[in-house]
């Protein structure tokens, strides 16, 4: 077992899809310079060390990274899927088998079982939160009180995760450290500005089926 408090190692869709997953998580490392950087400072700093922490992201080869620098990072970190149609089957496979990572999360996954994992997630007594959506948060918050006094703290990327934030601190709530990830600059330039703007690009060609090359553009 990954951990007493778990009874359960995983939850995916099948594990014998790790051998593509790691090299798609190989690949698209290569393209993030950075977070490669960053995997190795936390490999020798530990800043997470005895700390447990559960993510509720996007499960793709991406966020893959950021999870394997936390667990660089000395963190006893577990993951679930904050869109269960974004789930990439694969990766997760190999983020358990490859990583020793646990992962909840499967292409597709229904409701139900989305707030399953999300109560398996909170089994796991987490320290620390990565949220998406602010699911995780809101649920520690209004059914698990008695774990809040663990909680360091928490970081949140979406804008509607920030407005559910926002309420339970209106509310009186938010009893804990809520990181804003969603408004801070650098996500601003980087994600909104050229995340988007790649995402805009992508989406005329696919929906228009029409090539660049060769063409002007203006």
């Amino acid at each position: 077992m990954t951990a007493t408090i778990i009874q359960q190692k995983y939850e995916i869709k099948d594990i014998a899809l790790a051998p593509q997953g790691k090299q798609r998580i190989e690949w698209a490392g290569r393209e993030m310079p950075v977070l490669r950087q960053i995997q190795a400072r936390f490999a020798q700093e530990k800043p997470f060390a005895g700390l447990r922490l559960v993510a509720c992201c996007h499960i793709t080869t991406e966020t893959a990274h950021l999870a394997i620098a936390l667990k660089n990072g000395g963190a006893d970190a577990i993951l679930i899927a904050s869109n269960p149609l974004s789930t990439q089957d694969d990766v997760a496979a190999s983020l358990v088998a490859d990583y020793g990572i646990p992962v909840f999360a499967f292409r597709g996954e229904d409701a139900a079982t989305y707030e399953r994992h999300v109560q398996t997630a909170l089994d796991y007594k987490p320290n620390i939160i990565v949220d998406d959506g602010c699911d995780v948060v809101a649920t520690i918050v209004k059914e698990r009180q008695h774990q809040l006094a663990d909680l360091i703290g928490t970081t949140e990327e979406t804008t509607t995760g920030i407005v559910r934030l926002q309420a339970m601190f209106k509310a009186g709530v938010l009893t804990f450290p809520a990181m804003n990830v969603n408004d801070a600059d650098t996500k601003h330039f980087f994600d909104n500005r050229y995340g988007t703007g790649q995402s805009t690009l992508d989406g005329i060609i696919r929906a228009t089926n029409v090539l660049l090359a060769g063409k002007i553009l203006w």
